[in-house]
């Protein structure tokens, strides 16, 4: 048995067909090139010896008489051609109307006037102007003018309109609707060769009108692999917290809970040592609750050795803030800026206890009253982690830091001296973004000031070296993604979260992981063996 491919959708209103006295000459020619190469790949691509193309209803009669003897066998294709309009043709020849507005802008400062323009190009100027703005071709100079923003173009439009003329469609389906849209191409009916329509499944109407005992079923094929069920999708962020949770525990570190996103002012600031005039307290960084707009569940206690510190040092070396300190204020509901507003509830727990080492972690939602751009957003997660034992230095801090950002696959960081009130020394760590080109700040770190510590009952020789950073931007980072809006908000792409791999950091364990600093082997091993030291005990 031979096999033809037949061609499904031809223009026959402007094909010419050569002429067959009969079906038998069809038969014969189809039969004799079968003998000499055994396939015919394209029905299109066979024609009659004085090279006219074959009337294709003619030779599908053929085809279904030579079948229906077990001779030849054939399969359909079905194209879909599209055609250029009026319009469309034209703007194949001598280019698109946003080509035409760019051509007729002059280079230069002045530019044109869009009156000009109109009167130049009169209905194309209107329709080009548009797309010239959103392609950023050109743009307004004071309400008159139109000035170039380019020096050169390529006119895509046109491109794309000579590939359909020439190939009949085109390789991307979006251009195609688009042209569509603008009524520069059309798509001409399917011409189907299929006869009989072959059933898939026997439906309730067969069964009452008897039509099944004659029609004509497709035949299954058990060899397919069927269709993947629909399931729901990790987002990136959530794919790199596991990936964060994973690697906390592997280094031994506790989960706190965080689970309360409102939390007290004297939690998130006056217990950090964050004095009650700073900027970050006020409502253009903050969001403050209206109801209930304060609380007082906070042990009293501690609300006054926080006093006593903030305003004279109190029970420390500092001389404090020299401010009087209002309890009102510190009662003042808001959604917590950071986590650590967490890690010093954590770590008043632990002093309530006979002293332990302890390492904490958490991984949760924060709020800002911030503008967003291509790398903040109002709401965003923060990765905070808190180690406590006694003789902890910046060596340790840097040491941790190095091994911790190895191991998510980070290599290019660096730190930066900063200020934070309820940390000294403080640094802030970058990481270089190849997408952006440039460090983007990360994280944040330092060592907690003994103003902060003594007050929650800490004795007097530990030290807490801690840090934080946002989740987003290592997930940027690792995904490759330039702007946040992009990862998080109403513009996120909800295909992204379903194609997106499995976040997998790089997991590098030994002495390749050195620091950015100088002896930077030395400090990691330092460190290793102080964090090996430190326990959770349950």
């Amino acid at each position: 048995m031979f096999v033809v491919t037949v061609e499904c959708a031809l223009d026959t209103s402007t094909q010419t067909f050569a002429t067959m006295t009969s079906a038998e000459d069809l038969q014969t020619l189809v039969l004799t090139t079968l003998d000499k190469g055994g396939h015919i790949h394209d029905s299109k691509d066979l024609t009659a010896l004085d090279g006219q193309p074959l009337d294709q209803l003619n030779l599908l009669g053929v085809l279904n008489s030579l079948k229906s003897r077990d001779m030849v066998d054939y399969d359909t294709i079905d194209r879909e051609i599209w055609v250029l309009t009026d319009e469309g043709r034209d703007l194949a020849d001598t280019g698109s109307h946003e080509a035409r507005v760019f051509s007729a802008v002059p280079p230069g400062d002045d530019g044109i006037a869009i009156a000009e323009l109109q009167n130049l190009l009169g209905e194309a100027a209107k329709i080009g102007q548009g797309k010239a703005f959103k392609n950023r071709w050109i743009n307004k100079k004071g309400t008159t003018h139109l000035v170039r923003t380019v020096e050169s173009i390529v006119d895509q439009t046109q491109v794309d309109l000579r590939e359909i003329r020439d190939t009949q469609t085109h390789k991307d389906a979006k251009v195609l609707v688009e042209l569509k849209k603008r009524k520069l191409v059309d798509k001409r009916s399917n011409f189907s060769l299929t006869i009989e329509k072959q059933a898939t499944d026997i439906t309730f109407e067969m069964l009452q009108t008897g039509e099944w005992k004659t029609a004509s079923f497709k035949k299954y094929n058990f060899d397919a692999v069927g269709l993947a069920p629909q399931g729901g999708h990790l987002h990136p962020l959530m794919k790199v917290r596991e990936e964060f949770r994973h690697i906390f525990f592997e280094m031994g570190f506790e989960e706190m809970p965080t689970n309360k996103f409102v939390e007290s002012s004297f939690w998130n600031f006056d217990a950090l040592f964050q004095p009650q005039q700073h900027p970050a307290r006020d409502s253009h960084d903050t969001f403050f609750l209206k109801d209930p707009a304060t609380s007082d569940r906070f042990p009293a206690d501690l609300a006054e050795k926080v006093k006593r510190t903030h305003e004279n040092g109190g029970d420390t070396t500092s001389t404090g803030y020299n401010y009087r300190w209002k309890r009102e204020e510190a009662e003042k509901l808001i959604l917590r800026t950071h986590t650590t507003a967490v890690s010093s509830y954590m770590l008043y727990k632990l002093a309530q206890e006979e002293f332990r080492p302890a390492k904490y972690f958490s991984i949760d939602r924060v709020f800002r009253n911030e503008s967003v751009d291509a790398t903040h957003l109002a709401e965003f997660h923060q990765v905070e982690g808190v180690i406590a034992d006694r003789g902890l230095t910046l060596g340790d801090l840097i040491g941790f830091m190095d091994v911790f950002f190895k191991k998510m696959g980070i290599e290019r960081i660096r730190f930066k001296p900063a200020y934070n009130p309820y940390t000294e020394p403080s640094m802030e760590i970058f990481s270089y973004h190849p997408g952006l080109k440039q460090w983007v700040e990360i994280g944040n770190s330092g060592m907690f000031r003994p103003e902060m510590l003594i007050p929650l009952g800490l004795p007097p020789d530990v030290r807490v070296i801690a840090w934080g950073l946002g989740l987003e931007r290592p997930t940027m980072i690792k995904y490759g993604i330039s702007n946040i809006r992009d990862l998080l908000g109403h513009k996120v792409n909800l295909a992204m979260i379903k194609d997106y791999p499995i976040c997998r950091f790089d997991k590098k364990m030994g002495r390749e992981l050195v620091g950015v600093v100088q002896d930077g082997e030395n400090v990691v091993e330092e460190a290793r063996e102080k964090l090996e030291k430190v326990t959770v005990v349950n």
